[in-house]
């Protein structure tokens, strides 16, 4: 199965990894096109994949379309490329706030389209991606798109609706976790502990955690409470976080992030 890329940036790049590491698909399978020259290079010399010439070429060549480019640039590609889709090609869209109806008005014809929305932790084989089908795209074509995204973590189908829920709480995510885990880490150098130890102790504690939500099936609160001894030094903690205002930071970020996905 012959994959194409129209994009090779960070998103782009973590698939790729992840689906080749994982052997979805050979290097020799895979071709992606960029703009610039240090990405191009980075395609032929870091991922070791096929380069493209232009994006009507990728888009012949695959039987799985990724258009990975920023959404600015959407309405362009699809110009260039929707002469070269074939009829069973499967696009696959993983541009925010891009609805499947836009999407099939840029094409001017039936397209199979599916939206998703992956993440970055892709790139170690633990991402998370959401799927949603366009009105062409049958059951056994979007289980095809499912095992390429099952390759690098999770996929999950989702009605279109919460396809902007989906970029706040793991399309975006990776970012506030990494924020965390330096935070956390400051914390630690602050009381005296090497930084390369605290970036460890801190994002082991955060990948343990994670672990533990979805091996156990426990509701996160009650692990938290597992954790929070009677008038011990987890629930001091705690109690700091909640007054500072921790939780609803979080959910105010989340919100904002659908707004700006509902805009693009």
């Amino acid at each position: 199965m012959k994959m194409g890329f129209i994009g090779c940036g960070n998103m782009a790049t973590a698939m790729i990894q992840g689906i080749v590491k994982k052997g979805a698909a050979s290097p020799g399978e895979v071709m992606a096109t960029a703009r610039s020259e240090a990405t191009r290079k980075k395609i032929r010399e870091e991922l070791g994949i096929l380069l493209g010439e232009n994006n009507s070429q990728a888009a012949a060549f695959a039987d799985i379309l990724f258009l990975a480019v920023k959404p600015r640039y959407y309405e362009e590609v699809i110009r260039e490329i929707r002469d070269s889709v074939r009829e069973e090609t499967l696009v696959v869209s993983i541009a925010p706030g891009k609805t499947l109806d836009w999407l099939e008005e840029q094409f001017e014809k039936p397209v199979k389209l599916i939206r998703a929305m992956p993440n970055t932790p892709a790139m170690v084989g633990e991402g998370m991606t959401g799927l949603c089908p366009g009105r062409y795209v049958t059951e056994e074509e979007l289980e095809r798109v499912r095992t390429v995204c099952g390759s690098f973590g999770l996929a999950r189908q989702v009605t279109e609706d919460l396809m902007d829920v989906v970029t706040s709480v793991s399309g975006s995510s990776p970012a506030y976790v990494f924020l965390l885990i330096e935070a956390m880490a400051d914390g630690a150098v602050a009381d005296g502990m090497p930084r390369d130890a605290a970036y460890e102790f801190a994002a082991q504690a955060v990948l343990g955690s994670a672990r533990m939500v979805l091996e156990t099936g426990l509701h996160p609160g009650v692990l938290k409470d597992m954790v929070c001894s009677p008038g011990g030094t987890t629930m001091e903690a705690v109690r700091v976080l909640e007054e500072k205002g921790l939780r609803s930071s979080i959910i105010e970020a989340m919100k904002a992030c659908v707004r700006k996905s509902r805009g693009m």
